[in-house]
């Protein structure tokens, strides 16, 4: 265990190096905010490879193993998630220049509501919406062409991904150990935080991620059967809406449903329906059994944290933001419990202090000392009666043989010591006076 000073007592006898640190601390992160998002990326992924980097590393060199499942990385998880989300930005700009462009045939999804007992103009209804429409549209083509000409910055960023995924997968455990020396916070605590967060981020990215896929698959298969178009884009969506605890596959099946209603397709729509249905109600079971109970895992927790983890960290926030809100919420819980616990030793102690008023503290030793009624320190009762007896058997000697050499030493003794000799006492005794 590292022995720690009290934190206050550190930093005023360092205030120079204290600064030194906050400043070193604060340029760092000027240094990383560029490619934050690209960071916390290769954070996440380091975390859910980390399992199998333990296991690798018995039967490799641990460099060795990190470079196998940084290569698994790419090929297993960046390279199909980069061509499907290629796919589903494609279609999504397919349906956009459809709905720019007015070829989505309004007048056949017409007829087929008004076939269905449902009368909606689509045209009144698209120029009441048009230009938010118009805005929603240009601003997804601006982003794309964004995204496009961004492409040198985010094959930058994806390679600090890699190397930061390669440094904590070989490395992790060394750079946690040196967190703990360099944080000024004592070791339990420091273990239950490791802990906690630990919860946290199985819940938020292991968890929400797998239940999201999971519900992203299927839906997607249901779609694919009943050839729904751009099934990858839905599929991408349902993803995405999964994470969501509020919202869930929801969001995706409902408004596909009513789109086969308007294609005149009840049999599909009806399938879709109760399809849809059974796959949103499997968030309830498969969210408890892959997260399990935690305590600062809540849904305003979660639903804040995705929305601002997206405005904050980018596409990443969807899990980090989580994590960053309910590690607050437990630190915050540690710390009041941390100062309850300590205003409460303060509280015992002087009503300990109140309830001894006639205790004294030594300054140099810091150990009380007991006084008598007259405030006087109280002698040990050893003592006392140690003193007692050399005095009853300096009496009973003194009346046996009063010539008795014992007796002269401590005739001599209280003469020298005492105000009063021992002849005194046996002149007063006899009515004489002492001999010359």
């Amino acid at each position: 265990m590292v022995e720690r000073l009290d934190p206050s007592e550190w930093f005023s006898e360092r205030p120079g190096l204290l600064a030194i640190a906050v400043a070193s601390t604060a340029f760092g992160l000027v240094v990383i905010l560029p490619y934050l998002q690209y960071i916390l990326l290769g954070v996440v992924l380091a975390y859910i490879l980390m399992p199998a980097q333990r296991r690798l590393e018995t039967y490799v060199r641990s460099m060795t193993a990190a470079l196998v499942l940084v290569v698994v990385a790419i090929l297993a998880i960046l390279l199909p998630l980069a061509y499907v989300l290629a796919i589903a930005i494609r279609e999504a700009l397919e349906i956009a220049t459809a709905v720019q462009e007015g070829n989505l045939s309004v007048d056949a999804i017409e007829s087929r509501l008004e076939a269905t007992g449902y009368a909606v103009d689509l045209g009144e209804l698209y120029q009441t919406y048009e230009e938010p429409i118009a805005t929603g549209v240009q601003g997804l083509a601006t982003r794309t062409m964004d995204v496009v000409t961004g492409l040198p910055g985010i094959l930058i960023g994806l390679t600090v991904t890699l190397f930061v995924l390669f440094a904590l997968l070989r490395d992790g455990d060394a750079l946690v150990a040196w967190f703990g020396r360099v944080l000024p916070i004592d070791d339990e605590i420091q273990r239950e935080l490791r802990r906690e967060l630990d919860q946290l981020m199985w819940a938020s990215v292991v968890g929400n991620v797998a239940v999201a896929g999971i519900q992203a698959v299927l839906l997607g298969v249901g779609l694919a059967l009943l050839d729904v178009p751009v099934v990858i884009f839905l599929t991408v969506a349902t993803f995405v809406l999964a994470l969501l605890p509020l919202v869930g596959a929801f969001g995706v099946w409902v408004p596909v449903t009513l789109y086969l209603l308007a294609l005149d397709r009840p049999v599909a729509a009806a399938t879709l329906a109760v399809y849809g249905s059974l796959v949103s109600a499997s968030d309830t079971y498969l969210r408890p059994a892959l997260i399990g109970r935690t305590s600062a895992f809540n849904s305003a927790i979660v639903v804040v944290g995705i929305f601002g983890g997206l405005v904050v960290f980018g596409a990443v926030g969807l899990f980090i933001g989580p994590v960053v809100l309910g590690g607050a919420k437990i630190a915050l819980d540690v710390y009041a419990r941390e100062r309850e616990g300590a205003t409460a030793a303060r509280t015992l102690e002087d009503e300990e202090t109140a309830a001894d008023p006639a205790a004294e503290t030594d300054d140099e030793t810091g150990i009380a000392s007991e006084t008598d009624e007259n405030g006087r320190p109280a002698v040990e009762s050893d003592e006392v009666d140690a003193a007692g007896r050399d005095d009853a058997d300096w009496i009973a000697t003194e009346r046996a043989d009063p010539d008795s050499g014992g007796a002269s030493e401590r005739r001599d003794g209280v003469s020298n010591d005492g105000d009063r000799t021992v002849e005194d006492e046996d002149a007063a005794g006899t009515g004489g006076d002492p001999d010359p």
